[in-house]
Protein backbone atom coordinates (compact mmCIF):
# COMPACT_ATOMS: atom_id res chain seq x y z
CA UNK A 1 0.00 0.00 0.00
CA UNK A 2 1.41 3.39 -0.96
CA UNK A 3 2.12 6.03 1.64
CA UNK A 4 -0.05 9.15 1.62
CA UNK A 5 0.29 12.61 3.13
CA UNK A 6 -1.50 12.71 6.47
CA UNK A 7 -0.65 16.06 8.06
CA UNK A 8 1.02 19.41 7.40
CA UNK A 9 2.12 21.47 10.39
CA UNK A 10 3.84 24.85 10.66
CA UNK A 11 5.72 26.53 13.46
CA UNK A 12 7.22 29.99 13.58
CA UNK A 13 10.67 30.38 15.11
CA UNK A 14 12.65 33.49 15.97
CA UNK A 15 16.42 33.31 16.29
CA UNK A 16 18.75 36.29 16.90
CA UNK A 17 21.55 36.69 14.37
CA UNK A 18 25.15 36.82 15.53
CA UNK A 19 25.33 40.36 14.10
CA UNK A 20 22.88 42.54 12.13
CA UNK A 21 22.57 41.65 8.45
CA UNK A 22 22.46 44.87 6.45
CA UNK A 23 21.84 45.27 2.71
CA UNK A 24 20.63 48.03 0.41
CA UNK A 25 17.10 46.70 0.98
CA UNK A 26 16.82 45.91 4.68
CA UNK A 27 18.38 45.32 8.10
CA UNK A 28 17.76 42.06 9.98
CA UNK A 29 18.72 41.49 13.61
CA UNK A 30 16.45 38.51 14.38
CA UNK A 31 15.63 35.79 11.87
CA UNK A 32 11.96 34.87 11.79
CA UNK A 33 11.20 31.79 9.75
CA UNK A 34 8.46 29.19 9.28
CA UNK A 35 9.34 25.51 9.65
CA UNK A 36 7.03 22.99 7.95
CA UNK A 37 6.65 19.34 8.95
CA UNK A 38 4.76 16.99 6.62
CA UNK A 39 3.98 13.54 8.00
CA UNK A 40 3.00 10.58 5.84
CA UNK A 41 1.00 7.46 6.68
CA UNK A 42 4.24 5.55 7.38
CA UNK A 43 5.03 8.15 10.07
CA UNK A 44 7.96 9.63 8.14
CA UNK A 45 8.41 13.40 8.50
CA UNK A 46 9.61 15.71 5.75
CA UNK A 47 10.97 19.12 6.66
CA UNK A 48 10.66 22.37 4.77
CA UNK A 49 11.07 26.06 5.49
CA UNK A 50 9.83 29.42 4.28
CA UNK A 51 11.66 32.64 5.04
CA UNK A 52 9.50 35.79 5.10
CA UNK A 53 11.26 38.41 2.95
CA UNK A 54 8.61 41.00 2.18
CA UNK A 55 10.95 43.38 0.32
CA UNK A 56 11.94 40.65 -2.16
CA UNK A 57 9.28 37.94 -2.37
CA UNK A 58 6.37 39.86 -0.83
CA UNK A 59 5.85 37.03 1.68
CA UNK A 60 5.33 37.74 5.38
CA UNK A 61 5.18 35.31 8.29
CA UNK A 62 1.42 35.60 8.49
CA UNK A 63 0.89 35.18 4.76
CA UNK A 64 3.18 32.13 4.67
CA UNK A 65 1.38 30.37 7.51
CA UNK A 66 -2.01 31.21 6.03
CA UNK A 67 -1.04 30.01 2.56
CA UNK A 68 0.30 26.69 3.84
CA UNK A 69 -2.42 25.92 6.37
CA UNK A 70 -5.47 27.30 4.57
CA UNK A 71 -4.70 26.88 0.86
CA UNK A 72 -1.88 24.44 0.07
CA UNK A 73 -2.29 21.84 2.81
CA UNK A 74 -5.94 20.88 2.08
CA UNK A 75 -5.02 20.21 -1.57
CA UNK A 76 -2.34 17.62 -0.83
CA UNK A 77 -3.72 15.73 2.18
CA UNK A 78 -4.32 12.02 1.38
CA UNK A 79 -2.45 12.27 -1.95
CA UNK A 80 -0.08 9.34 -2.53
CA UNK A 81 3.66 9.94 -2.46
CA UNK A 82 3.78 7.57 -5.43
CA UNK A 83 2.42 10.55 -7.40
CA UNK A 84 5.09 13.19 -6.72
CA UNK A 85 4.42 15.17 -9.89
CA UNK A 86 0.73 15.37 -9.00
CA UNK A 87 1.58 16.70 -5.54
CA UNK A 88 4.05 19.25 -6.89
CA UNK A 89 1.59 20.45 -9.52
CA UNK A 90 -1.07 20.88 -6.84
CA UNK A 91 1.39 23.00 -4.83
CA UNK A 92 2.38 25.14 -7.82
CA UNK A 93 -1.23 25.69 -8.92
CA UNK A 94 -2.68 26.20 -5.45
CA UNK A 95 -2.47 30.01 -5.71
CA UNK A 96 -0.65 32.72 -7.63
CA UNK A 97 2.64 34.12 -6.33
CA UNK A 98 3.37 33.09 -2.69
CA UNK A 99 6.64 31.46 -3.78
CA UNK A 100 8.03 31.03 -0.25
CA UNK A 101 5.21 28.89 1.19
CA UNK A 102 5.19 26.84 -2.00
CA UNK A 103 8.95 26.36 -1.59
CA UNK A 104 8.59 25.16 2.00
CA UNK A 105 6.02 22.50 1.09
CA UNK A 106 7.96 21.45 -2.03
CA UNK A 107 11.14 21.01 0.03
CA UNK A 108 9.33 18.85 2.58
CA UNK A 109 7.80 16.69 -0.16
CA UNK A 110 11.21 16.16 -1.75
CA UNK A 111 12.59 15.24 1.68
CA UNK A 112 9.85 12.60 2.08
CA UNK A 113 10.39 11.19 -1.41
CA UNK A 114 14.14 10.78 -0.82
CA UNK A 115 13.41 9.12 2.50
CA UNK A 116 11.13 6.62 0.71
CA UNK A 117 14.04 5.66 -1.53
CA UNK A 118 16.40 5.66 1.48
CA UNK A 119 18.93 7.98 -0.19
CA UNK A 120 20.15 11.50 0.57
CA UNK A 121 18.30 14.09 -1.48
CA UNK A 122 21.39 15.10 -3.46
CA UNK A 123 21.63 11.50 -4.75
CA UNK A 124 18.04 11.61 -5.93
CA UNK A 125 18.70 14.96 -7.66
CA UNK A 126 21.87 13.91 -9.46
CA UNK A 127 24.48 12.85 -6.96
CA UNK A 128 27.45 14.87 -8.17
CA UNK A 129 28.92 15.52 -4.70
CA UNK A 130 28.11 15.49 -0.99
CA UNK A 131 29.59 18.86 -0.12
CA UNK A 132 29.69 22.49 -1.20
CA UNK A 133 31.98 25.43 -0.48
CA UNK A 134 30.21 28.67 0.38
CA UNK A 135 31.14 32.31 0.45
CA UNK A 136 30.25 34.56 3.40
CA UNK A 137 28.57 37.94 3.22
CA UNK A 138 30.03 41.22 4.44
CA UNK A 139 27.09 43.41 5.48
CA UNK A 140 26.76 47.08 4.61
CA UNK A 141 28.47 49.37 7.10
CA UNK A 142 31.11 52.07 7.23
CA UNK A 143 34.43 51.24 5.62
CA UNK A 144 36.27 50.26 8.81
CA UNK A 145 33.44 48.01 9.95
CA UNK A 146 33.32 46.23 6.60
CA UNK A 147 37.12 45.79 6.62
CA UNK A 148 36.90 44.30 10.12
CA UNK A 149 34.17 41.89 8.97
CA UNK A 150 36.20 40.86 5.92
CA UNK A 151 39.41 40.27 7.87
CA UNK A 152 37.61 38.19 10.49
CA UNK A 153 35.96 36.04 7.85
CA UNK A 154 39.28 35.40 6.11
CA UNK A 155 40.79 34.47 9.49
CA UNK A 156 37.85 32.08 9.97
CA UNK A 157 38.77 30.24 6.77
CA UNK A 158 36.51 31.81 4.15
CA UNK A 159 38.24 32.19 0.81
CA UNK A 160 35.39 33.99 -1.00
CA UNK A 161 33.63 37.10 0.30
CA UNK A 162 30.36 38.54 -0.92
CA UNK A 163 30.39 42.30 -0.34
CA UNK A 164 27.05 44.06 -0.01
CA UNK A 165 27.01 47.34 -1.93
CA UNK A 166 24.23 49.32 -3.60
CA UNK A 167 24.60 52.73 -1.97
CA UNK A 168 23.00 55.68 -3.73
CA UNK A 169 26.52 56.83 -4.55
CA UNK A 170 28.14 53.94 -6.43
CA UNK A 171 31.52 55.66 -6.25
CA UNK A 172 31.33 55.51 -2.45
CA UNK A 173 30.88 51.75 -2.86
CA UNK A 174 33.96 51.76 -5.09
CA UNK A 175 36.04 53.29 -2.29
CA UNK A 176 34.82 50.67 0.19
CA UNK A 177 35.54 47.78 -2.14
CA UNK A 178 39.00 49.16 -2.90
CA UNK A 179 39.76 49.36 0.82
CA UNK A 180 38.49 45.82 1.45
CA UNK A 181 40.54 44.41 -1.43
CA UNK A 182 43.66 46.08 -0.01
CA UNK A 183 42.89 44.70 3.46
CA UNK A 184 42.33 41.05 2.46
CA UNK A 185 44.92 40.83 -0.28
CA UNK A 186 44.80 39.51 -3.85
CA UNK A 187 44.09 35.83 -3.16
CA UNK A 188 40.64 36.20 -1.62
CA UNK A 189 37.80 36.08 -4.15
CA UNK A 190 35.42 39.03 -3.95
CA UNK A 191 31.86 39.09 -5.23
CA UNK A 192 29.60 42.15 -5.08
CA UNK A 193 25.85 42.23 -4.49
CA UNK A 194 24.13 45.55 -5.17
CA UNK A 195 20.63 44.27 -4.29
CA UNK A 196 19.11 46.45 -7.06
CA UNK A 197 20.74 49.55 -5.58
CA UNK A 198 22.34 51.11 -8.67
CA UNK A 199 21.09 52.55 -11.95
CA UNK A 200 22.36 51.00 -15.16
CA UNK A 201 24.78 53.72 -16.31
CA UNK A 202 25.92 54.30 -12.74
CA UNK A 203 26.68 50.58 -12.42
CA UNK A 204 28.71 50.54 -15.63
CA UNK A 205 30.83 53.50 -14.51
CA UNK A 206 31.52 51.96 -11.10
CA UNK A 207 32.29 48.47 -12.42
CA UNK A 208 34.58 49.80 -15.16
CA UNK A 209 36.53 51.78 -12.57
CA UNK A 210 36.88 48.62 -10.48
CA UNK A 211 38.19 46.80 -13.55
CA UNK A 212 40.66 49.60 -14.31
CA UNK A 213 41.84 49.56 -10.71
CA UNK A 214 42.55 45.83 -10.92
CA UNK A 215 40.23 44.93 -8.04
CA UNK A 216 39.57 41.53 -9.62
CA UNK A 217 35.85 41.30 -8.82
CA UNK A 218 34.57 37.80 -9.62
CA UNK A 219 30.98 38.88 -10.31
CA UNK A 220 28.43 41.60 -9.61
CA UNK A 221 24.97 40.48 -8.55
CA UNK A 222 21.75 42.30 -9.46
CA UNK A 223 23.16 45.80 -10.07
CA UNK A 224 19.79 47.32 -11.10
CA UNK A 225 16.10 47.06 -10.24
CA UNK A 226 14.56 43.60 -10.64
CA UNK A 227 12.14 44.68 -13.37
CA UNK A 228 14.81 46.53 -15.36
CA UNK A 229 15.72 43.75 -17.79
CA UNK A 230 16.93 46.31 -20.32
CA UNK A 231 19.21 47.76 -17.66
CA UNK A 232 20.56 44.30 -16.83
CA UNK A 233 21.35 43.77 -20.51
CA UNK A 234 23.01 47.19 -20.75
CA UNK A 235 25.30 46.51 -17.79
CA UNK A 236 26.12 42.99 -19.01
CA UNK A 237 27.09 44.24 -22.48
CA UNK A 238 29.21 47.15 -21.28
CA UNK A 239 31.49 45.60 -18.66
CA UNK A 240 33.91 42.67 -18.64
CA UNK A 241 32.95 41.53 -15.13
CA UNK A 242 30.32 38.77 -14.99
CA UNK A 243 26.84 40.05 -14.14
CA UNK A 244 24.50 37.81 -12.16
CA UNK A 245 20.71 38.07 -12.11
CA UNK A 246 19.05 37.47 -8.75
CA UNK A 247 15.81 39.34 -8.04
CA UNK A 248 15.18 39.59 -11.79
CA UNK A 249 14.64 35.82 -11.94
CA UNK A 250 11.77 34.42 -9.90
CA UNK A 251 10.22 32.11 -12.46
CA UNK A 252 11.09 29.92 -15.42
CA UNK A 253 9.50 32.60 -17.61
CA UNK A 254 11.78 35.29 -16.12
CA UNK A 255 14.80 33.12 -16.80
CA UNK A 256 13.75 32.42 -20.37
CA UNK A 257 13.19 36.11 -21.09
CA UNK A 258 16.52 37.21 -19.62
CA UNK A 259 18.45 34.39 -21.27
CA UNK A 260 16.84 35.06 -24.66
CA UNK A 261 17.86 38.73 -24.55
CA UNK A 262 21.33 37.84 -23.19
CA UNK A 263 20.63 40.04 -20.21
CA UNK A 264 23.02 38.39 -17.77
CA UNK A 265 26.06 36.11 -17.55
CA UNK A 266 24.93 34.12 -14.49
CA UNK A 267 21.74 33.34 -12.56
CA UNK A 268 21.25 33.07 -8.80
CA UNK A 269 18.79 30.31 -7.89
CA UNK A 270 16.91 30.73 -4.62
CA UNK A 271 14.29 28.25 -3.50
CA UNK A 272 12.18 31.01 -1.94
CA UNK A 273 11.97 32.80 -5.29
CA UNK A 274 11.49 29.76 -7.49
CA UNK A 275 8.85 28.12 -5.30
CA UNK A 276 10.99 25.14 -4.41
CA UNK A 277 13.52 22.64 -5.67
CA UNK A 278 11.73 21.49 -8.82
CA UNK A 279 11.29 24.92 -10.38
CA UNK A 280 14.91 25.75 -9.49
CA UNK A 281 15.95 22.59 -11.33
CA UNK A 282 14.02 23.72 -14.41
CA UNK A 283 15.66 27.16 -14.34
CA UNK A 284 19.09 25.57 -13.96
CA UNK A 285 18.44 23.24 -16.91
CA UNK A 286 17.32 26.18 -19.04
CA UNK A 287 20.41 28.16 -18.06
CA UNK A 288 22.71 25.20 -18.70
CA UNK A 289 21.28 24.76 -22.19
CA UNK A 290 22.16 28.40 -22.87
CA UNK A 291 25.68 28.06 -21.47
CA UNK A 292 24.90 30.10 -18.36
CA UNK A 293 26.25 28.96 -14.99
CA UNK A 294 24.21 29.27 -11.82
CA UNK A 295 24.65 30.09 -8.15
CA UNK A 296 22.52 28.74 -5.33
CA UNK A 297 21.76 31.30 -2.65
CA UNK A 298 19.23 31.87 0.10
CA UNK A 299 17.38 34.47 2.11
CA UNK A 300 17.95 34.60 5.88
CA UNK A 301 17.11 30.93 6.34
CA UNK A 302 17.92 28.25 8.89
CA UNK A 303 19.69 24.95 8.22
CA UNK A 304 16.43 23.37 6.97
CA UNK A 305 16.08 25.21 3.67
CA UNK A 306 19.83 25.90 3.47
CA UNK A 307 20.31 22.12 3.54
CA UNK A 308 17.79 21.75 0.71
CA UNK A 309 19.66 24.38 -1.31
CA UNK A 310 22.98 22.68 -0.54
CA UNK A 311 21.60 19.33 -1.78
CA UNK A 312 20.56 21.07 -5.00
CA UNK A 313 23.97 22.72 -5.43
CA UNK A 314 25.83 19.49 -4.67
CA UNK A 315 23.78 17.55 -7.20
CA UNK A 316 24.23 19.73 -10.30
CA UNK A 317 27.48 20.51 -12.10
CA UNK A 318 26.08 23.66 -13.68
CA UNK A 319 25.72 25.21 -10.22
CA UNK A 320 29.24 26.56 -9.90
CA UNK A 321 28.75 29.18 -7.18
CA UNK A 322 27.37 28.76 -3.65
CA UNK A 323 26.14 31.48 -1.31
CA UNK A 324 24.72 29.52 1.61
CA UNK A 325 26.07 31.33 4.65
CA UNK A 326 22.66 32.27 6.08
CA UNK A 327 22.34 29.53 8.69
CA UNK A 328 25.92 30.26 9.81
CA UNK A 329 24.66 33.72 10.81
CA UNK A 330 22.14 32.27 13.29
CA UNK A 331 23.07 32.32 16.97
CA UNK A 332 21.47 28.85 17.09
CA UNK A 333 19.60 26.63 14.63
CA UNK A 334 15.99 25.56 15.27
CA UNK A 335 16.52 22.06 13.84
CA UNK A 336 19.65 19.94 14.18
CA UNK A 337 21.07 17.95 11.30
CA UNK A 338 21.26 18.47 7.56
CA UNK A 339 24.97 19.09 7.24
CA UNK A 340 28.19 19.61 9.13
CA UNK A 341 29.96 22.94 8.61
CA UNK A 342 33.73 23.28 8.68
CA UNK A 343 34.77 26.85 7.95
CA UNK A 344 33.57 27.45 4.38
CA UNK A 345 32.66 23.81 3.69
CA UNK A 346 29.18 22.32 4.16
CA UNK A 347 29.25 18.52 4.18
CA UNK A 348 25.87 16.87 3.70
CA UNK A 349 25.01 14.04 6.07
CA UNK A 350 24.79 10.54 4.62
CA UNK A 351 21.20 10.09 5.78
CA UNK A 352 17.97 9.65 3.82
CA UNK A 353 16.31 12.84 2.61
CA UNK A 354 17.64 16.11 3.99
CA UNK A 355 19.21 14.37 6.97
CA UNK A 356 17.09 15.74 9.82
Amino acid sequence: MSSVIKSVKTRVVDVPLKRPFVTALRTVTTAETVIVEIRDSDNNVGYGEAAPTAVITGDTTQSIVGAIEDIISPKIIDISLDQPDVIKELIDNSMVHNSSPKAAVNIAINDLIAQRYQVPLYVLLGGTSNEVVTDYTVSVGDTEDMIDQARQLVNDGFTTLKIKVGAEDALADLKKVTAIRKAVGPDVKIRLDANQGWRAKQAVVAIKRMESAGLNIELVEQPVQAADFVGMKYVTENVDTMIMADESVFSIEDALRLITMRGCDLINLKLMKAGGIDNALKINALAEAAGIRCMVGSMIESSVSVSAAAHLAAAKRNIMYVDLDAALMFSENPVSGGYVSDQNRLELLNKPGLGF
